[in-house]
């Protein structure tokens, strides 16, 4: 699975485009999200959501692979097209690593098993 990608999908005319990228987080401690950006091709991202953090590339590269398939059931295909929100992504990220920064340790590596015996 590449670490970024484009989908889309025509209805009725309007192309809906969402473009996902897998980074680092900064710090050196393997961690690495995901971010997705969403809206109407030609315009700016309505939406942005970040996954993550993930222990290594791989863990989120799986993330991306479920997302992929859920979006493909939906109409949406692979676009060759190169992106065009990679800056608002960036912002996500420059965001996520300050957040980070500030509040180091807070984050929940596996919300779904955290407190869990």
């Amino acid at each position: 699975m590449p670490r970024s990608l484009c989908l889309t999908r025509d209805c009725l005319g309007l192309v809906t485009r969402i473009e996902c990228v897998i980074k680092p987080l900064a710090g050196d401690r393997g961690l690495w999200t995901l971010i997705c950006a969403a809206g109407m091709a030609g315009s700016q991202p309505t939406a942005i959501k970040a996954q993550g953090p993930f222990f290594g590339p791989h863990a989120a590269e799986e993330v991306l692979a479920a997302i992929v398939q859920s979006l493909a059931q939906q109409g949406y295909g692979e676009c060759s097209e190169p992106p065009i929100w990679s800056l608002h992504q960036q912002a996500e990220l420059r965001r996520l690593n300050d957040s980070q920064r500030r509040h180091p340790g807070t984050y929940r590596l596996r919300p779904d098993t955290d407190g869990q015996s």
